[in-house]
């Protein structure tokens, strides 16, 4: 049996759900054809996803998602501190998006967490052994005709990792075990299958992806929810599902989040040169290769509150760190150095004309009442991109009464979140090793 590892779990970084079609084409086809293709992502609490609670206000989904923030950050901390413990970060439960994905021949559709702070794609299999209750159907390898085990001896089974792999007496198959930090653990083993994704370009069609590389799951339990069948790592990993579809889409994704309170429009998840970002108002940053190699790490050099620019200061108060702050679609607030932070706070603090109110929950240092100006220019300052961020971006409504500066301050690794990402089309380049931001309106993008 594969040796089990143990790594801090943080929430998962996205959760996204793809319509799915019945005619096919191939990858190559929506390259050539389409120059990429592009899928709907739906986030959790909105009108059009599975997982509504009508009984939950807006306001208590958006303090569980502060909440699942702040502990997704915490646990990122301790990755980058010992990254060589790390393989993959999730709290499986409660992410922000969810994913419809289809798995075999004939399909079975899965709904399933994609984390942008993971790597290893894995579902829930049949024969199970353990498994947590899942509304869909598990998933039966021996049903479908394109499934194939992975050999203990292959190149792809040394990719999950000293300590994370082992080797089945079944068959000579290669076997992962994950145990995450919350007690959550999947354990099965490595194929390879068709995977098919829902396509919103090219004419509606999905997109089969043979031969990719995944976890069949036989023994799995935790914190899951019935609606989840698994996981999607979209992370830098080798494994990941970007990763893996690395040569055919050219490296390239990119993703339109729309603002929290639109919640009957999907976001957008974009691959090959549909993901590509253009106009004269794009600006460019490079990815640094820092590890853990899942995450996507750009350089912070400052921020800007109105006319006054605050340095991002190194731990070496010589320079700036490369690499000092990662993109996560998953985490919601952005997450800064606490010395760093404060002058941030002051700054705005001294450009908002009104007195500011304690958070009720005591999550956030700084609010004000709902009917306040809080339109201040703020500006974040990454290496050749400034990227000017709209109050949507910098502050939230915690309640009908007050909001609140979307910014938290935290000592360790720092966190660029989605709501700092909203409307703005954001895409990533792996082969050029850059990421481009574009304002837009991710309503109609």
């Amino acid at each position: 049996m594969a040796a089990y590892f143990s790594y801090y779990s943080p929430v998962p970084a996205l959760i996204i759900v793809f319509s799915v079609y019945l005619s096919t084409f191939s990858l190559v086809e929506a390259v050539k054809n389409g120059g990429g293709f592009t899928v709907d992502i739906i986030h959790r609490d909105s009108l059009l996803s599975p997982t509504y609670d009508s009984s939950v206000t807006r306001f208590e989904r958006l303090q569980n998602a502060f909440h699942r923030s702040v502990s997704r950050a915490n646990n990122f901390k301790k990755s980058a501190i010992s990254p060589q413990q790390i393989s993959t970060q999730v709290i499986p439960n409660g992410g922000s998006y969810l994913m419809k994905i289809s798995f075999g021949t004939p399909s079975v559709d899965t709904l399933a967490i994609a984390d942008t702070g993971s790597d290893l794609i894995w579902i829930q299999c049949k024969p199970c052994e353990q498994c947590f209750r899942q509304n869909a159907p598990l998933f039966d390898p021996t049903k479908s005709s394109t499934y194939r085990n992975l050999l203990c001896s292959s190149k792809e089974c040394d990719l999950l990792g000293t300590g994370f792999n082992g080797c089945s007496s079944k068959a000579n198959a290669c076997e992962y075990a994950y145990q995450y930090g919350d007690s959550s653990f999947t354990n099965g083993l490595l194929g390879t299958e068709t995977i098919t994704l829902g396509s919103t370009s090219s004419g509606g069609r999905s997109v089969p992806l043979p031969r990719k590389i995944f976890g069949c799951g036989h023994n799995n339990d935790g914190t899951f929810s019935e609606r989840e069948g698994g996981l999607v790592g979209l992370g830098g990993g080798p494994l990941s599902l970007i990763s893996q579809l690395q040569t055919s889409i050219g490296g390239k994704f990119s993703y339109c989040l729309v603002p929290l309170d639109k919640v009957n429009v999907t976001s957008k998840l974009n691959f090959g040169s549909q993901a590509v970002v253009l106009g004269a108002d794009v600006v460019s940053t490079p990815l640094v290769s820092k590890n853990p190699v899942t995450f996507y790490y750009v350089t912070l050099e400052g921020i800007s509150v109105g006319n006054k620019r605050l340095a991002y200061k190194s731990s070496s108060k010589v320079g700036v760190d490369e690499g000092n702050i990662i993109l996560d679609s998953g985490t919601t607030l952005t997450f800064l150095p606490s010395d760093f932070y404060q002058n941030l706070e002051s700054e705005v603090k001294n450009l908002i004309n009104g007195e500011s109110v304690p958070d009720p929950q005591g999550l956030f240092s700084l609010c004000y009442t709902a009917d306040t100006d809080v339109n201040v220019p703020i500006t974040a300052h990454f290496t050749g991109a400034d990227v000017k961020l709209k109050p949507l971006n910098t502050f939230v409504g915690i309640s009908e009464e007050v909001v609140c500066f979307a910014f938290i301050p935290q000592n360790g690794l720092s966190i660029f979140g989605n709501i700092a990402q909203m409307d703005f089309l954001v895409g990533h380049d792996l082969e050029k090793r850059k990421v481009y931001f574009k304002p837009v309106d991710c309503t109609k993008h």
